[in-house]
């Protein structure tokens, strides 16, 4: 199968070596000494360093190029930008014609500015596209890369890019669940780096593992009432791309959005701690929307309302902690 990976971050990259393995792969960068680079060493040092990518991809600078690997029924683009990049792109592939038959992208959050998911985004700007879809799921690219055991899902109303994305990416030690749920998953892949940014602050200041235990619960309840609102299935949320994102992003070590809550513990500026970092945390980016879309659907979301106190409201992390501790006690 010929397949076009649209950003050479991390997790473009991570999915690129892996479908690399056993399809006919091409990873597109806009970086032109990303490319040299990549195409020289055979590693992505910036994102993924010591990670032996396969001589087997290849890599590109010019779109139009990569765009046109990707074009016929059998083939497949995936779009590996950030949501910032997302709408642009989609313009791009519709003012030079080059709209791939099968389309799927991996961000996870709301566009700023119009808090619209991405979904939503690519409805915009491809209106009569419709077989296209999300993956996602509980996934860290460094693992990923070195070919550990992965499950992820893809989304998408259309049968035929269900069944293509299986076909590129069910190989080896990466298992892909389908469905039709888009918005939750979507939701999922967006709150829950937001909630994991609330159980990093609550592991830097020492809360302990009960604590840890009671915020993805309380968590999942705030994503699973978002989404749901939203248009989501409540059964989403309980299962890979709700669940289980959460749970790996909340906890693991690998996360960037739990160190960004970790270091704002500490008492660091969010501005040092971004710059420090390297990599898109989705969670900063998102918490706003995600907070906003609560108070007009009239939803109750503290643990995010206190993760965005921290972020943008100068309220210190232990305060904001304090805050949720004095709430009523009520129905679960």
């Amino acid at each position: 199968m010929k397949i076009a990976v649209l950003g050479a971050g991390a997790w473009g990259t991570a999915l690129a070596a892996h479908l690399a393995r056993h399809h006919d792969t091409v990873l597109w960068a806009r970086d032109s000494a990303l490319v040299a680079e990549l195409q020289r060493c055979h590693e992505n040092a910036r994102y993924l360093a010591g990670v032996a990518l396969p001589a087997s991809l290849r890599y590109e600078t010019d779109l139009s190029a990569a765009l046109a690997h990707a074009q016929g029924a059998e083939a497949l683009c995936v779009i590996g930008t950030p949501v910032a990049g997302l709408r642009g792109l989609c313009q791009t592939l519709r003012d030079e014609a080059q709209i791939p038959h099968h389309l799927i992208w991996l961000c996870k959050g709301f566009e700023a500015g119009t808090s619209l998911l991405p979904h939503q985004v690519v409805a915009a700007e491809l209106p009569q596209h419709h077989s296209n879809g999300v993956l996602s799921g509980p996934s860290f690219a460094r693992e990923v890369a070195l070919g550990l055991p992965v499950a992820l899902t893809v989304a998408s109303p259309s049968r035929a890019c269900q069944e293509r994305t299986v076909a590129a990416f069910h190989h080896d030690a990466m298992r892909i669940y389908t469905g039709d749920d888009v918005v939750g998953v979507e939701v999922g892949g967006a709150v829950k780096n937001v909630l994991a940014i609330a159980t990093g602050i609550g592991d830097g200041l020492g809360l302990g593992l009960n604590a840890r235990a009671a915020l993805v619960t309380r968590g999942l309840a705030e994503m699973s009432r978002l989404g749901v609102t939203l248009g989501g299935r409540a059964e989403t949320f309980t299962g890979l791309t709700g669940l289980g994102d959460l749970i790996l992003t909340a906890t693991g070590d690998l996360s960037r959005n739990r160190t960004v809550g970790m270091q704002l513990a500490t008492g660091r500026s969010l501005a040092d701690i971004l710059a420090a970092l390297g990599h898109v945390a989705e969670g900063v980016r998102c918490a706003q929307a995600v907070l906003a879309l609560a108070h007009a659907h009239a939803i109750e979301m503290p643990v995010t309302q206190a993760v965005c106190a921290v972020l943008f409201d100068g309220v210190a992390p232990r305060d904001a902690v304090s805050a949720l501790l004095r709430r009523d006690a009520r129905a679960e």
